[in-house]
């Protein structure tokens, strides 16, 4: 299953990492369109499932972060004469970190429109047996200590079908 869940994986990095339709180009598109926002692109963008504390600890993090990791394998068997039919739930964590909390909040939810207006693009094939049919969950955790002194995260959730 590890070859699923790196291949899902993978092609959703590719996708959120491309330069002319990737998040950091969909950050520029929604700060061009409002002069009041002023946040910067992606810095990191990562294939990791790593807790805040450990991420610092080993001091190489950057803000802002795109994490992306598939964090459920659902083999249903739709198809009785595959060897994998079913979904694979992946999750893109949005990492934000700032000095003061003026604006924190904001320049997180640009970076989450990125991703959301990313995947609404994005419905339909993505080749070696995937399909993604559309739809996601976002949820915003509340600001805390760490990063630059203040860090909040969201999670935008979504599952992609997997025939093999």
């Amino acid at each position: 299953m590890a070859g699923i869940t790196g291949q899902i994986t993978s092609t959703t990095l590719k996708k959120l990492q491309a330069q002319n339709d990737g998040v950091s180009a969909r950050v520029a598109a929604i700060v061009s369109a409002d002069p009041h926002l002023a946040a910067i692109g992606i810095r990191s963008m990562a294939a990791h499932n790593i807790s805040v504390d450990v991420s610092e600890k080993l001091g190489n993090t950057t803000y802002p972060a795109l994490l992306v990791y598939c964090d459920k394998l659902t083999n249903s068997m739709k198809e009785k004469f595959r060897r994998f039919s079913g979904k694979a739930h992946l999750v893109v964590e949005i990492r934000h970190s700032q000095d003061k909390l003026d604006s924190l909040e904001a320049h997180t939810q640009v970076y989450v429109d990125a991703v959301c207006a990313l995947l609404d693009d994005s419905r339909g094939d993505w080749g070696s047996g995937s399909f993604y049919p559309g739809g996601y969950d976002v949820s915003y955790e509340p600001v805390v200590r760490g990063g630059r002194n203040l860090l909040q995260k969201a999670k935008v959730s979504f599952e992609v079908e997997v025939s093999k």
